[in-house]
C-alpha cells in the first residue's frame, strides 16, 4: 500500500512540473502574440516563478522579462507611429524587465550536469537590453519631468548598470560616451532632489571620474557634505576643487568660511593673501579677508581696510555697502555700551558723540544697501537703529512702520 502511495505522489509531482513548464510555453507564445492579453501571460509565468520545479530555470525568468518587453514594445510602437503611448505603462514595463533578464542571465551561467556552462539566453538578453538601453535614459527624463525623482534616479542607475554588465564588455553599449557621463551627473543630482545626501554623495563621487560638468559635481558634493556635517570630507573636496578650478572663487571662499569656523584664522589669511596676489581685482577675496578679521579675529580696523578695498571694486553691490555699514554700526554700538558705564556726564557726552560718529559713517552705506535690496530685514533693522541713535525721528518712524508691514 505504501509503495502505491509513493508512486502516486511522484506522479502528482511530475504532473505539477509538467503543468508549470506548459505555463511557461503558453506565456512565451502570448509574449510573441501582439493580440494576446499580457496580464494573463503574467499570471501564467508568476506561477512558474514560484514553483520549485521551474523557479530555477533561466527560461522562466527570460520569458517573464519577454512579457514586460512585449508590453514596452506595444506602447513604444505607438510612439514610433506618432501616436500617444501610455508612458507610465511603457516605462513601468521597461523597469520590470531589467531585473528579470538579469535573473535569467544569472541562472543561465550555472554549469549543467556535466559541469559545463552552456548558456541559452545570453544572446537574446544582450539583444533586448542593447536595443532598449537608450530608453532607460528616456525613462529617467520622463520621471524627472513628473518630479518623481526616485524613479528618475532608478532609471538612470539602470542605464549605467546595463552598460556595466559583463556581457557588454568591449561593446558599443558599454561606451563611456557623452550620454553615459551625463547620466552619471544627473543621477547624483536626482539623489540630491530626493533629499538623500548619503546616496547623493555616493553618486556624485562616482561622477567625479569624468569631466562632465565637473565643477558642478564638486559643488553639489560639497553641499551634501555640509548637510551631513562631514567637515573633513568637505574640506578635502574643497581643496581638490580649488586645485582643479583655480579660477573659481567658490572653493577658496568656502574654505575660508571653514577655517574661520574651526578657528584657523592664520591659515585663512595665508591662503587669501596668496589669492589676492594672483587676483587683486576680485572683490570677493577682500570680502573674505574682511570677514576673517571681523568674525575670526575681531579686528575692526583691519576688517575695515579690506572692506574698503572691496567697496572700491564693487560700489554698487549690497554686500560691499552693508559690510562697511556693519563695521561702523557695530563700533557705534560698542561705544554706546562703553558710554553707559561712565558716570561722569561730560565724559559720557564725549563718548556718546564718538558713537554717533560711527553711526553717521554707517548711515549712507546701509541706505545704499537698502536701496539695492529693499526687502532685506537686516538692513532695515540697522537703519532703524541708526536713525534712533542719531535722533532722526521722521526717518525712524518711517522705517519702523515699514518693518511692521512685513
Amino acid at each position: 500500500m505504501k509503495h502505491v502511495l509513493l508512486i502516486t505522489s511522484l506522479c502528482l509531482i511530475a504532473t505539477v512540473a509538467f503543468a508549470q513548464k506548459a505555463s511557461v510555453s503558453s506565456a512565451e507564445r502570448m509574449a510573441k502574440d501582439q493580440r494576446s492579453n499580457l496580464n494573463e501571460a503574467r499570471n501564467l509565468i508568476k506561477g512558474a516563478m514560484e514553483n520549485s520545479e521551474t523557479k530555477d530555470d533561466p527560461k522562466t525568468w527570460f520569458i517573464a522579462g519577454q512579457i514586460e518587453d512585449a508590453q514596452f514594445n506595444r506602447e513604444n510602437t505607438k510612439q514610433i507611429l506618432g501616436q500617444q503611448p501610455n508612458e507610465p505603462v511603457m516605462y513601468e514595463a521597461l523597469q520590470k524587465a531589467y531585473p528579470l533578464f538579469l535573473k535569467a542571465y544569472e541562472l543561465d551561467q550555472r554549469p549543467n550536469a556535466k559541469g559545463k556552462v552552456a548558456p541559452k539566453f545570453v544572446k537574446n538578453i544582450k539583444g533586448i537590453l542593447g536595443a532598449n538601453h537608450v530608453f532607460y535614459l528616456n525613462g529617467g527624463a520622463y520621471y524627472y519631468d513628473q518630479r518623481e525623482y526616485q524613479k528618475a534616479y532608478d532609471f538612470f542607475e539602470m542605464y549605467l548598470e546595463i552598460a556595466n554588465q559583463p556581457f557588454f564588455a568591449g561593446e558599443k553599449v558599454a561606451a563611456r560616451d557623452s550620454n553615459f557621463m551625463m547620466v552619471q551627473f544627473y543621477s547624483g543630482v536626482f539623489a540630491t532632489m530626493m533629499e538623500n545626501p548619503e546616496l547623493a554623495i555616493k553618486s556624485l563621487n562616482r561622477a567625479k571620474s569624468t569631466d562632465y560638468r565637473l565643477n558642478e559635481v564638486y559643488q553639489y558634493l560639497i553641499w551634501q557634505y555640509e548637510l551631513v556635517k562631514d567637515s573633513v570630507s568637505m574640506e578635502k573636496t574643497l581643496e581638490e576643487g580649488m586645485k582643479i578650478f583655480p579660477d573659481s572663487s567658490f572653493y577658496i571662499l568656502n574654505l575660508i568660511n571653514l577655517y574661520i569656523g574651526s578657528d584657523r584664522n592664520d591659515k585663512a589669511i595665508e591662503m587669501l593673501t596668496a589669492a589676492i596676489a594672483k587676483d587683486a581685482s576680485n572683490p570677493q577675496l577682500y570680502h573674505a579677508m574682511g570677514s576673517v578679521y571681523e568674525s575670526g579675529l575681531r579686528d575692526f580696523e583691519k576688517s575695515e581696510e579690506y572692506y574698503l578695498k572691496q567697496f572700491q571694486l564693487d560700489q554698487e553691490s549690497a554686500a560691499s555697502n552693508s559690510n562697511l555699514g556693519r563695521i561702523y554700526y557695530n563700533q557705534g554700538i560698542a561705544k554706546i555700551n562703553d558710554a553707559n558705564q561712565i558716570s561722569d556726564a561730560n565724559q559720557y557726552a564725549v563718548e556718546k558723540e564718538v558713537a554717533k560718529g560711527f553711526f553717521r559713517k554707517a548711515q549712507p552705506y546701509f541706505e545704499k544697501a537698502h536701496q539695492i535690496n529693499p526687502n532685506e530685514f537686516d538692513y532695515m533693522l540697522a537703519l532703524r537703529g541708526i536713525y534712533y541713535q542719531l535722533e532722526m525721528t521722521p526717518e525712524y518712524e518711517k522705517m519702523n512702520a515699514k518693518m511692521e508691514e512685513r
